[in-house]
């Protein structure tokens, strides 16, 4: 007789699902992963832009150079010849356009008319076009400025030329600042005597800068600190609307608060009048045929560590950081001072 053992059921095995301790546990440990990772993605990417930056600037730096190969001179900070209007205010960054491979767009620029009216062949107005190489990724501005009813009115720009220390141009003489580019300039390579490698070529503004214009008072003498600016006066071009502070917000024109920078105060010096880190123009060029122009128009940027990058004039992108003395700055910032220093 055959005995039939009895089948046992097949085991079942229940999974047991996370109770709400694991899940917040789990939660918390990807938060605190996400938190260690987000600084240093941050971090890459801002060293992405400023190696983009830097190299927008190399580029700008040896547009310079090769427009002075071509012409023997570098490029007009202002206007492009004394009898010519002053409304040929165009910039230097317009003038180099054919070196940065724009040369169509350079064709359809007439640089004895105002660049207020200038149109592209298909209508565009040149003043509202986008130039990306002249801006920084890391601006928090990459934006069209507006004019009445919202229309574009213009386009900003983030790197200005070196326009000097304080003085950029006395009208009654037609004498220019101890810059490279000056208006109706006609500065050559063997002007450059302190060296090319120690003489700043262009530097990194900020889009959008609040600032003061045509007080027609200052004298000579900088002003010792950046408390004086706000006592000094002008036409206060500034508000709470982001184009009511219109400072480097137009790429054509050559005037130093639109598309230069000097050296009055060190790179991100917190030039404060109230709410607004602002620049001063004591006139603005063009705008009297007596004022003298002697402007405050500081470097800034959006880097961390307060690193403003600036390109020399022998083509070299330095970072210069907000701690560089006043004395050394100014120094790099002219081309024939003699000063004993060196490029940071």
């Amino acid at each position: 007789m055959t005995h039939t053992r009895p089948s046992h059921p097949s085991k079942i095995h229940i999974r047991q699902a996370f109770t709400l301790v694991e899940l917040l546990v789990v939660i918390a440990i990807i938060g605190i992963l996400l938190s260690l990772l987000l600084p240093a993605v941050q971090a890459a990417r801002e060293a992405a832009r400023r190696i983009k930056c830097g190299n927008n600037l190399h580029q700008i730096a040896l547009a310079v150079h090769n427009y002075e190969s071509t012409f023997s001179v570098y490029p007009a900070s202002f206007g492009t010849d004394a009898s010519l209007p002053t409304a040929s205010g165009w910039s230097a960054h317009a003038r180099i356009l054919p070196f940065l491979e724009d040369t169509a767009l350079y064709g359809q620029i007439d640089f004895a008319a105002s660049y207020e009216t200038a149109t592209t062949s298909d209508g565009r107005k040149i003043k509202t076009l986008r130039m990306p190489l002249y801006l920084c990724p890391s601006e928090a501005n990459d934006v069209p400025r507006l004019g009445s009813g919202g229309a574009v009115d213009h386009y900003p720009l983030t790197y200005g030329f070196n326009m000097g220390v304080w003085f950029v141009y006395d009208p009654a003489t037609t004498t220019g600042g101890q810059g490279v580019f000056v208006p109706f300039g006609r500065v050559t390579s063997g002007a450059v005597i302190d060296g090319l490698s120690n003489t700043l070529c262009a530097a990194e503004v900020k889009a959008f800068t609040p600032y003061f214009r045509n007080a027609g008072t200052a004298g000579p003498t900088p002003p010792a600190n950046p408390a004086q600016i706000c006592g000094m006066g002008g036409e206060a071009k500034m508000g709470e609307n982001l184009n009511s502070n219109t400072g480097h917000t137009e790429w054509v024109d050559g005037r130093s608060h639109q598309t230069g920078f000097t050296a009055t105060f060190p790179p991100n010096t917190a030039v404060l009048c109230g709410a607004y880190d602002v620049d001063w123009t004591n006139m603005q060029e063009g705008r009297s045929p007596t004022v003298p122009t002697y402007a405050a128009v500081t470097a800034r940027s959006y880097h961390a560590g307060g690193v403003v990058q600036a390109a020399m004039m022998d083509g070299s992108v330095r970072p210069v950081r907000s701690v560089i003395s006043r004395e050394v700055w100014r120094g790099l910032a002219t081309r024939n001072g003699r000063e004993p220093v060196s490029a940071p």
